[in-house]
């Protein structure tokens, strides 16, 4: 397994789709991974560290992991079949493991509210990691951050360009 971060999460230009780009640690590759917008929009959340009022659905997750008295130990992006992304959550229990099945965009989310590792499996990042050259011209390329080169005004104008899409988008453009 390789270890990533999320480097960025981008609307493409073409579809109008948030993307999530997950960089490795040791690394240049990318893997780029096309989510949805209301996933977009928590992941954008938990980057500028945004509560809600009430626990928004990955605040919950991470709550019953807790009340269970586990742990979220990492989370994989283990394949891709049929262009869809697979991923699974490794909890810890009094010293079992326990996989749980899941959407990587909502194991993302996930792992940045409980602060867990994100990882890829190497065959994955052999065939479906990209060597992109990414530009941030709206933040310093010193940063160090754990997540990547955010800053609040970013992360704002990305959290605005989600919420004007949900204010837009209707059922039907969801298709089948």
């Amino acid at each position: 397994m390789i270890e990533v971060v999320l480097r960025a999460v981008r609307v493409d230009v073409g579809s109008s789709t948030p993307l999530l780009l997950l960089e490795e640690v040791q690394g240049e590759r990318v893997l780029p991974i096309y989510i949805g917008a209301p996933e977009a929009a928590a992941i954008a959340y938990a980057l500028q560290g945004v509560s809600a009022p009430r626990p928004m659905t990955h605040d919950l997750l991470g709550d019953v992991i807790t009340a269970l008295r586990a742990r979220l130990f990492s989370v994989e992006i283990t394949s891709l079949v049929d262009n869809t992304f697979f991923a699974t959550l490794r909890l810890l229990r009094d010293q079992h493991e326990i996989m749980v099945s899941a959407r990587p965009s909502d194991a993302v989310a996930l792992a940045l509210r409980v602060g867990a590792p994100i990882l890829v499996a190497d065959e994955l990042m052999a065939t479906e990691g990209k060597v992109l050259q990414l530009t941030y011209d709206e933040v310093d390329d010193d940063d160090d951050s754990a997540y990547g080169p955010f800053d609040a005004g970013a992360q704002a104008d990305l959290v605005a360009q989600f919420e004007e899409f949900l204010d837009q988008v209707k059922p039907e453009d969801f298709g089948q």
